[in-house]
């Protein structure tokens, strides 16, 4: 298995160069030369499989045999898994209406992110370790990534991670899992901006190449096929826990709504469709809907700005996993990736092709949720069934409580419905836990585990970048007093 840049500019990597690369020297976004397909024989034995074992099965087809070992995979793959809280891993809880909920936020800083990340970090000591090579990681964040990536590389001494987070918009739970790790190869900087401006320094440096070659740069970010490689595991999972039975040929449908800022989790959706597995997918967003609209109408565009959402770590504007998307829609034309990426870097505005853009609308179906949306239902699914829901999860309810009747198009919530007959299963991104200020909105009481109240009692450490400072300079200057100690 080979991995090729979606803008064509370089030759083919294996896993390992695609892992420690983030973005290709090209600009462009590793992917697999070739995508697996499975059959249905393959799918209902797969179906029996836990969690765990199904990410075994998973990341067993695009990473080889002679790079790791097979028994050494699978005991990375348990070491990433180890500090989760449920024994199954994810867990799937049924409500009423029809409503099921994928809890993927059981690990360390309950999010989703976690169970890739966990997995990414494995793979990365492996092959530094192995070869006794340093690697400095830049993360920029809206969220929750910059914790999880901490979380996944903490204490290691062949690591340094710098991560950027947009001072004041995360919320204080996120913020303080990130400052309160007081560890010697972390290092926190808290900008005042977007997520969309704090990703501009990091892909500044990624495009210096001598420096980004001699400092030995790296992105978490869903940049990194690693983490879209274990995501695809989700879809995998919702579907077996959600299908009635695999019994038939066809083998049922079933609908996967996922919130998404960046676009890595429908990316991977995109992927497990490739891969054969028959799930219908839906986009859903927040007020920040480029991918709502690129779907809907082919307008992949910037608006005038982005807006704070109750959905936060969904406040993005330039979901460059649609880069992926596109790859994989246009039969892998890196000729036609590069142009449309090109033009959308220059102008912040692209229109789709129209033979694309069929081809999106026919794969993705999306819907966009406002902050009154998110409250109304996490409201319901309190009501219903004193279940709370984090506000990204709350997107893809709405999604499902907008369409009672399930089989028709509401004009009014942008949301098509799939016949009543097609199981649905939503992607829960986040515990409830981590979003006091979106609950209290909703009247509802926050949960807070005993590891979230201790963090604000804890020492924090962050470096402050003011607008107008470069940022860039700034990481720069950091990373080359740090990269002394190597």
């Amino acid at each position: 298995m080979e991995y090729v840049s979606t803008r064509g500019g370089v030759g083919a990597v294996d896993f390992e160069g695609a892992l420690f690369s983030g973005y290709a020297p090209d600009g462009g976004l590793f992917m697999p030369q070739h995508i697996p397909l499975l059959d249905g024989d393959t799918l209902r034995r797969w179906s029996r499989l836990s969690y765990p074992e199904l990410v075994k099965e998973l990341c067993s087809l695009f990473i080889t045999d002679g790079l790791v070992p097979r028994s050494t995979l699978n005991d990375l793959i348990d070491r990433a898994f180890s500090r989760f809280r449920h024994k199954d891993i994810i867990h799937l809880s049924r409500l009423k209406d029809g409503l099921n909920v994928l809890e993927l936020w059981h690990g360390v800083t309950y999010a989703f992110k976690d169970l890739s990340l966990s997995c990414t970090g494995q793979f990365l000591q492996y092959f530094l370790e192995k070869k006794q090579k340093y690697v400095t990681i830049l993360v920029g964040t809206s969220g929750d990534t910059g914790s999880s990536a901490i979380e996944s590389v903490r204490g290691h001494k062949n690591i340094d991670i710098f991560v950027l987070l947009p001072k004041g918009l995360c919320t204080q739970i996120q913020e303080l899992q990130m400052t309160t790790v007081i560890e010697d190869n972390v290092h926190v900087f808290a900008a005042h901006g977007n997520s969309d401006e704090i990703d501009e320094p990091i892909k500044e440096l990624f495009a210096d190449v001598d420096f980004a070659r001699k400092y030995n740069l790296m992105s978490l970010n869903s940049v990194n096929w690693s983490r879209i490689m274990v995501q695809i595991a989700h879809h995998f999972y919702a579907y077996f826990q959600c299908a009635p039975s695999l019994d038939t040929t066809p083998l049922p449908v079933v609908e996967i709504v996922v919130p998404t800022g960046g676009g890595g989790n429908i990316t991977a959706g995109c992927i497990a469709q490739k891969m054969g597995l028959p799930i219908r997918l839906v986009a859903v967003v927040n007020s920040n809907d480029i991918i709502h609209r690129t779907v809907q109408h082919g307008d992949f565009s910037l608006s005038e700005s982005v807006k704070a959402t109750l959905a936060s770590a969904m406040d993005i504007q330039e979901p460059y996993n649609v880069e992926r998307i596109l790859w994989l829609l246009s039969g892998s034309d890196s000729r036609l990736t590069k142009t449309l990426m090109e033009q959308f870097s220059m102008l912040k505005s692209l229109k789709l092709p129209e033979d694309l853009h069929r081809k999106l609308s026919e794969t993705l179906h999306s819907c966009s949720a406002s902050d009154e949306d998110i409250v109304r239902a996490m409201q319901r699914c309190w009501e219903e069934n004193r279940y709370l829901l984090c506000p990204h999860s709350a997107v893809a309810a709405h999604y499902h409580y907008s369409q009672p009747d399930r089989a028709c198009f509401h004009q009014k919530f942008s949301c098509f419905s799939f016949l009543a007959s097609t199981p649905r299963c939503c992607l829960a991104p986040a515990s409830a836990a981590k979003f006091q200020d979106a609950l209290l909105r909703a009247g509802l009481v926050p949960p807070l585990p005993p590891e979230i109240t201790a963090l604000t009692t804890m020492e924090t450490r962050s470096t402050l970048l003011e607008r107008g400072q470069d940022w860039a300079q700034a990481l720069r200057e950091r990373i080359k007093v740090v990269a002394q100690r190597w």
